[in-house]
């Protein structure tokens, strides 16, 4: 298959290396270093092209050149519109994170962490955790705001270094345009962007740990856009994640009723960092009190219904946290990393309720 650019240049696409609810995307030419995203049903195609032109053009722009700048590049911003000419298929070209980066969700299981990145500890959470706080503080710094924030459009690697695709469903003004964001995603959404309600039951395959296949990404009206403080909130659920083996804070079985989804868990507030009485999760899960207090405290204040703190925050207690001196290692376990500030080995306990989220390598 071939796209080409208002300009008609053209680039031959190969094999396809993704998809999602939008798109898909393809690898460009043999070996090489970009990669397409298609999407070919847009709701509205001249919007979306015109979203993407102006993407294109901020490249160049102060505020996105010091995003871009350092290695490996953050952002896998876009570098060119194109199209498929006879089926009139919109998309764009960008930098391929897979030179750099695993996909996120590596770092949110087991098997991930022991079979994609070996030696992975509780710390590499930490980095991560951390590289995605200031990358998120710096695109709030610069006017963009995410909206959809999740493990699927994230790629780490084993030093904790975050990258970040799909700038396409970003928020951004642009003159006196604004491009609101477009998506929205499943137990990543701060519940005032969610309608009151049930909403939909989990889908195949999902565990009430909040670690299994998630519900899908999903438009938004334009009547709830994101912002910073929304971006926040996702920003502290995979914080969470990240330094509770891929636990999701709000996964649980309800102790009021039935499991309906991530998103009614957010809506009502089930959370076992708020209340342990309000959702039951298997034995297996992380014990509840292995944080760190500065980042447990923000936690809280992520998800109390407060103010959010902001993401600049955020990585500054990240940061202090990584110190040497706020570290320790298990002496039965070298992949057993955890605070200084708990005196006994929380992976160890987990480990003996019967999962250990941080295996050594067979």
């Amino acid at each position: 298959m071939t796209v080409v650019s208002r300009g008609g240049r053209e680039w031959l696409l190969t094999e396809r290396i993704g998809a999602g609810s939008e798109g898909m995307v393809y690898a460009v030419g043999h070996g090489g270093s970009l990669v397409a995203k298609l999407v070919p049903d847009p709701a509205d195609p001249v919007a979306f092209r015109r979203r993407v032109e102006r993407l294109v053009r901020q490249r160049r722009e102060p505020r996105a050149v010091r995003l871009l700048a350092g290695a490996p590049q953050r952002v896998a911003w876009p570098l060119a519109a194109v199209r498929v000419l006879r089926a009139g298929i919109e998309g764009y070209l960008m930098p391929d994170l897979r030179r750099d980066f695993l996909p996120f969700t590596a770092l949110l299981t087991p098997a991930g962490r022991r079979d994609a990145l070996p030696g992975t500890t509780w710390t590499t959470g930490l980095a991560a955790a951390g590289a995605l706080a200031r990358l998120l503080a710096d695109l709030h710094a610069e006017g963009y705001v995410v909206g959809d924030l999740n493990p699927d459009n994230l790629w780490a690697d084993a030093q904790g270094r975050v990258g970040m695709a799909d700038v396409d469903s970003w928020q951004f003004t642009d003159g006196r345009d604004t491009f609101p964001g477009r998506m929205r995603t499943s137990g990543y959404t701060a519940p005032e962007r969610m309608s009151p309600g049930p909403g939909p039951g989990p889908p195949a395959g999902e565990g009430v740990t909040g670690t299994g296949p998630r519900e899908r990404r999903t438009p938004v009206a334009p009547a709830v856009p994101p912002d910073e403080s929304t971006d926040v909130f996702a920003l502290a659920v995979l914080v969470h994640q990240l330094l509770m083996g891929g636990l999701h804070p709000f996964a649980g079985h309800p102790a009021d009723g039935a499991y309906l989804s991530l998103d009614d868990n957010v809506l009502h507030g089930r959370c076992r960092l708020l209340d342990r009485t309000s959702v039951v999760l298997p034995r297996s899960a992380p014990p509840a009190d292995l944080l760190p207090r500065a980042l447990d405290t923000l936690l809280r204040a992520a998800f109390d219904g407060g103010p959010r703190p902001p993401a600049a925050v955020w990585a500054e207690e990240l940061a202090a946290a990584r110190a040497p001196e706020r570290i320790t290692v298990c002496v039965e376990r070298t992949t057993h990393v955890h605070t200084v500030e708990r005196p006994w080995c929380p992976w160890c306990d987990q480990a003996r309720r019967g999962t250990d989220s941080y295996p050594e390598r067979a």
